[in-house]
């Protein structure tokens, strides 16, 4: 799907579009192949361009059909930015829109034809993040199998069977990265109040968070198996979970703040 002819356009290589365009180029990508459109790209990125030889456009460059037409830009700036974009879409490009927000109807009709909405999260820029995918009718097998392979340098891609189920995905895992460095916040707090010094219990919270994702990861168990390999009867572990597992406890507060991550992003599409 991607060439010199057809090659891969990147609008937009900001944090999340810079992560991906790290992991092609990592992954052996030709960057013949690749061209990225941005006006303003940071130092460190207009260096890595550079190292590389990938052609950099300020604006949409003429003549040039892209294969793949992944744009990630900001909610906000898709206005401006896929008008000069749909020049570059042509007979069998896919275009991928990792916009939060932006429905299939709006990309269809500022884009046409194969579009992909998708919603990464900053994981991503670490190889450990997961996108979910939701194609339209005219995203062929072929072209799903290939943007889930470029999607997959960030890390896990899933596909969802319906449009609405994307805002859900963006409440969960694309805000979700928000939610554990929270956690770590609130426990370093919590740890702060039971004597500890600010910076030592900052240390211990955030190697336990992150711990904890790695393990998960690693393990073929559940996180439910995972949390009850940890608490012994009557032990500290088991304390603490009565109070996060209280009918008053995170779970309530975990609903409610997933459902308002859900609603903004049901109201940013209006």
């Amino acid at each position: 799907m991607i060439s010199a002819d057809r090659p891969l356009v990147l609008v937009g290589a900001g944090n999340m579009g810079g992560a991906m365009l790290n992991g092609w180029l990592k992954q052996g990508t030709d960057p013949s192949h690749v061209i990225v459109i941005d006006p303003k790209p940071s130092e460190a990125m207009a260096a890595r361009l550079a190292e590389y030889g990938v052609r950099h456009e300020t604006e949409a460059p003429e003549g040039v059909t892209a294969g793949v037409l992944l744009v990630a830009v900001k909610p906000q700036i898709t206005d401006a930015a896929l008008p000069a974009a749909k020049k570059l879409v042509g007979e069998g490009t896919v275009s991928v829109s990792i916009a939060a927000g932006r429905t299939m109807a709006y990309l269809e009709d500022h884009l046409g034809g194969a579009v992909i909405r998708a919603m990464p999260n900053t994981p991503s820029m670490v190889g450990r993040g997961i996108t979910g995918c939701f194609p339209n009718a005219s995203v062929t097998l072929e072209a799903r199998n290939a943007v889930a392979e470029l999607l997959s340098v960030c890390g896990e891609v899933v596909w969802v069977e319906q449009e609405d189920h994307i805002d859900a995905v963006t409440a969960v895992s694309g805000s979700g990265p928000a939610y554990a460095f929270y956690l770590a916040e609130a426990m370093a707090e919590a740890g702060r109040k039971c004597g500890l010094p600010e910076e030592l219990a900052m240390q211990l919270a955030r190697a336990t968070v992150s711990g904890a994702g790695e393990l998960m990861h690693q393990s073929d168990e559940d996180a439910a198996t995972l949390r009850k390999n940890v608490t012994s009867p009557n032990g500290t572990t088991a304390a603490a979970l009565a109070v996060l597992m209280d009918e008053n406890g995170l779970q309530p507060l975990m609903d409610k703040a997933v459902a308002a991550a859900y609603k903004r992003a049901k109201e940013l599409a209006n």
